[in-house]
């Protein structure tokens, strides 16, 4: 057995150790939880939920294992991200400082908070894929108390909750239906966190538990999470889902063509300076009119962002803080559909770039990772990169805040692992493997299992 080979066996008996464990936190598991079922309490004059309890308590001792090193080293969209933390204190200082405590307190624990979680508990594959099983459990969970609410536009969940002793759940927003369904919130602040939840879990199930699942299960388990998704009713949650589709789609029909995603590339630039020479509107307005369930809100997006925009250039340092938004009387609305304006808006450009940058930083090393040597590694990042590459349009659409807003940063910290990740080669033998072939040997030795096991391979290699 060669040098390179014993250290492949010592890799795979590594992943078994405690600092590398397949097991999924349980942690993780009351995260979900959390994050699905909207429990919100008093604490004195404060007004918290379970999920942002849980995550201050939790900041302080995840922050500490980050920082020193107890989960891998520390990376540069770390110190990006606690950067676009602490930018938001002053800015909120400047804007509004009376709500400085509570706001820092309640966004910095959902968006650090979230983001520790990930990033602490995991860490490998093994514990990857169980996440990924746990959470199409819960889309699956959640749909039949979905499919209720489209039928009689009460939201099941907030109404259990809202009947328990001295607690609260989020408000039904009860908004207008559209194509003659009602658009389900199920258990979130809103119908498009609702569908966000579900198209970011699609990819997961269907391309990461690819091989790990039934073959028909997974098939008709994702047709089921993207019925969640289509439940909402969502144009952003639905755009994710459909640039899934799209991306998978590529993947088969070119799937022989090794350069097949510069080629996409290629393809979307060609497009973007054909619209922007043939059409009479600027290439995102031609982007947000398909975007869109109707021209009324592609035009009204746009007038979003163009006013939105220029408040962020009004105001460029700290931004607006939580003040309302100058705009024409006329639009009367105070939403921003656009979660990368809303930060420029309200905590200034240093802010944007902070957190844009973090973000990217990460996927586009994980999207050029050389790992297709490892089928399974391959999966994963490709059903991770598809989810976010999902999400990251939509996110051009939509505005996410509380549970959603700490989700999505958790998912997103779910596959910074894979920067440091080993490929395994498909022929080589597993742990489990080994142990089989050698059921007694050495069960009774005074000397470490494991190492005895390597001494046994590399004697029989060197033969």
């Amino acid at each position: 057995m060669t040098v390179a080979d014993n250290q492949t066996t010592r890799e795979h008996f590594a992943a078994r150790s405690p600092a590398t464990d397949g097991h999924l936190s349980k942690v993780v598991t009351v995260y979900i939880f959390c994050v699905v079922v909207p429990i919100y309490f008093y604490v004195g004059p404060l007004y918290l939920n379970t999920l942002r309890t849980l995550l201050l308590i939790l900041l302080a001792p995840l922050a500490i294992k980050l920082v020193t090193g107890k989960c891998g080293r520390v990376i540069l969209t770390d110190g990006l991200f606690f950067a676009y933390f602490l930018w938001t204190i002053p800015a909120l200082m400047v804007n509004n400082p009376d709500a400085v405590i509570q706001q820092t307190g309640s966004t910095g624990a959902e968006f650090l908070g979230g983001y520790l979680v990930g990033r602490v508990y995991i860490r490998n594959r093994h514990q990857f894929l169980a996440m990924c099983r746990q959470l199409a459990m819960v889309v699956l969970i959640l749909l039949p108390f979905g499919l209720i609410e489209a039928r009689n536009s009460n939201p099941v969940i907030p109404d259990l909750i809202r009947r328990l002793p001295s607690v609260f759940s989020v408000p039904d927003v009860n908004i207008p239906g559209r194509m003659g369904l009602n658009r389900v919130q199920n258990s979130f602040n809103h119908p498009i966190h609702y569908g966000l939840f579900s198209s970011v879990v699609f990819s997961l199930n269907f391309i990461a538990l690819q091989g790990k699942i039934n073959p028909v299960w997974r098939w008709v388990s994702s047709t089921l999470i993207g019925l969640g998704c289509f439940l909402a009713l969502s144009s952003g949650a639905l755009l994710a889902l459909l640039l899934q589709l799209g991306l998978i789609a590529w993947a088969v029909v070119f799937q022989k063509i090794t350069w097949r995603w510069w080629l996409l590339l290629g393809c979307g630039v060609v497009a973007y300076i054909a619209i922007d020479l043939l059409s009479n509107r600027t290439p995102f307005k031609v982007f947000l009119s398909y975007a869109t369930f109707s021209p009324q809100t592609a035009y009204w997006r746009a007038l979003i962002f163009e006013y939105g925009f220029q408040n962020a250039l009004d105001n460029p340092l700290f931004g607006i803080g939580l003040n309302d938004w100058e705009r024409p009387s006329w639009m009367y609305g105070d939403s921003m559909d656009n979660f990368w304006l809303v930060v420029a808006v309200r905590y200034g450009f240093p802010a944007a770039i902070f957190i844009i940058a973090g973000y990217m930083r990460v996927l586009l090393k994980v999207i050029f990772l050389k790992i297709e040597d490892d089928p399974e590694l391959s999966r994963i990042r490709r059903a991770w990169v598809f989810s976010f590459v999902g999400l990251t349009f939509t996110l051009v659409t939509v505005h996410i805040w509380s549970n959603i807003y700490s989700f999505v940063f958790f998912m997103f910290a779910s596959g910074i692992w894979m920067l440091n990740a080993h490929p395994e080669s498909s022929d080589t033998s597993s742990p489990e493997t080994i142990d089989k072939e050698h059921p007694t040997k050495n069960r009774f030795t005074r000397f470490d299992h494991r190492q005895s096991q390597l001494s046994d391979v590399s004697a029989h290699g060197s033969k």
